[in-house]
């Protein structure tokens, strides 16, 4: 590494601002950044200094989606090998699952860095390393038999409509990896319904076909097939068909205890997410009407894409609340908002993607409403000790 940095140093100058190749700025500065840390330091003014800076916020993201993105590729092997009655082993499986795996994270990685780059060289901008995690985020959410072209295009307009007309990184309203898979639900719902996940290799009779779509626990619950849910343990632990990374809540709460205990991810805003759930079923539970209804809270926080969404998009720093009442309120909207969705939209079975998205347009008025109530107490309390003085 101390070779690398010795090169890059050497380099650096045809770089800058007065150097021959001035225009590649912003793309060698992204890859000094991503390789090394800035020797810049701020040299007047008061600032405050903290090292968690974008870089480490993103890596330390991107190692709490390790568990997820791993259980994934396994879970797309073991579900091939249902499909096909075989008797694979743990890391052929596994292997199964990388090679199906790998090409979708490539596909989302090129297209969304080669936007961001071409951006802010046009731009004069620095590279952000945001997209280091959204990159990711795409394809966890995405369904295994999900086209590479369709995932370019959902990863374009995720980066081009989701960030770049806003102004880039740290200035989006809604969260880009969300904008990209609603982006293929309305354009393309034959791939991503939320009923039906592909499943790799059916075997019919003497013949092996590409693989075929089998019903998810959500569609199941939806038509109030309860009786064929699987059970508890194979949904918290995620063997069933699913989103790449959504399947397992228990590799997602390794993700989770990451975040929280690096302060990284707000973990009142997974509390409340959880809160709402818990809540909105057990009053659901009260006046059933039918099985789905009935259907213990517990199963909610285990189904679909819920427990993923609640600890890695729900507390987007970005997107989401930034004040911390405004966290509690804005995390229990969007359990609530599953759990209507799941029940009474009987064209949708998952909630959480619309839920997420709908609660990223409402947050900054959640936050103006908590900000503008603190102001009004603090003048009241101000006015009652004037009146006691």
């Amino acid at each position: 590494m101390n070779l690398l940095k010795i090169f890059i140093d050497k380099i650096k100058p045809a770089f800058e601002k007065d150097g021959k190749l001035k225009m590649f700025h912003s793309t060698f500065e992204a890859f000094e950044s991503f390789l090394f840390v800035p020797n810049t330091t701020n040299n007047k003014g008061v600032h405050i200094r903290d090292v968690n800076d974008l870089k480490h916020t993103m890596t330390v993201v991107v190692v709490a989606l390790i568990p997820t993105l791993l259980f994934g590729m396994w879970n797309t092997g073991y579900q091939h090998q249902l499909a096909i009655g075989g008797d694979m082993t743990f890391f052929g499986m596994f292997w199964f699952g990388f090679l199906k795996v790998l090409p979708i994270i490539i596909v989302s990685y090129v297209v969304g860095l080669g936007i961001e780059f071409v951006s802010a060289q046009l731009r004069g901008h620095e590279v952000n390393e945001g997209f280091l995690v959204t990159g990711l985020l795409i394809p966890l959410i995405m369904p295994v038999n999900c086209p590479l072209w369709m995932i370019g295009l959902a990863t374009a307009f995720a980066v081009i409509i989701g960030k770049e007309v806003f102004g880039g990184t740290g200035m989006n309203v809604f969260n880009p990896a969300l904008l990209a898979r609603a982006f293929v639900f309305f354009a393309y719902p034959s791939q991503i319904s939320g009923t039906k996940v592909w499943v790799a290799g059916m075997e019919s009779g003497n013949t092996i076909i590409d693989g075929f779509s089998g019903a998810t626990p959500l569609a199941h619950a939806a038509a109030n097939e309860i009786n064929q849910l699987p059970s508890f343990s194979d949904m918290f632990f995620g063997f069933i068909p699913g989103s790449i990374g959504e399947t397992s809540t228990l590799t997602i709460l390794l993700g989770a205890a990451v975040l929280i205990y690096t302060g990284i991810g707000s973990w009142k805003v997974m509390t409340a997410c959880v809160a709402g759930v818990v809540g909105t079923s057990l009053l659901c539970n009260i006046f059933a009407v039918n099985a789905y209804m009935e259907l213990p809270f517990y199963y909610h926080l285990v189904m679909g894409g819920f427990a993923f969404g609640a600890v890695f998009m729900a507390t987007d720093p970005v997107s989401g609340a930034q004040t911390e009442t405004g966290k509690w309120i804005y995390g229990a909207l969007i359990g609530v908002l599953v759990i209507v969705v799941r029940l009474f939209n009987p064209g949708y079975p998952e909630g959480m993607m619309l839920a997420i998205l709908f609660m990223n347009v409402f947050a900054p008025l959640i936050d103006h409403y908590v900000v503008e109530a603190n102001i009004k107490r603090r003048i009241r309390r101000v006015q009652k000790y004037k009146k006691i003085g």
